[in-house]
């Protein structure tokens, strides 16, 4: 077994929650979206993120507004929809077992 493709498949597992926790505070565009998961060394390609982006909007967890740029053309900008917030939360309470139960385990068998 790869331990590559393991940690590739736990990133993958891992990505839509970090997209959400992204869009919690303030709506973004792709490429801050991409750039802030990059500082958080979570390294995610175009080919990845955009047909998410469009899966969790079609989903209804997302909605996105054209905004004007003065570089360029428009840019649609990402955010949470109420759908979204909520599913957030579910992910949250997820991650909180999840991770108590990772440690929980890791405790164990470090002792």
């Amino acid at each position: 077994m790869n331990v590559d493709n393991v940690k590739s498949q736990m990133r993958k597992g891992m990505l839509e929650y970090c997209i959400l926790l992204l869009l919690h505070r303030e709506a973004s565009y792709a490429s801050d979206i991409m750039q802030k998961l990059k500082e958080a060394k979570l390294i995610v390609v175009e080919g990845t993120l955009y047909p998410l982006l469009t899966r969790l909007k079609n989903d209804n967890l997302l909605s996105y507004e054209w905004v004007e740029s003065t570089q360029g053309p428009p840019r649609k900008y990402y955010r949470l929809t109420t759908q979204g917030e909520e599913f957030l939360l579910d992910l949250e309470a997820a991650w909180d077992e999840l991770s108590d139960t990772v440690n929980h385990l890791r405790q164990k068998l470090l002792m």
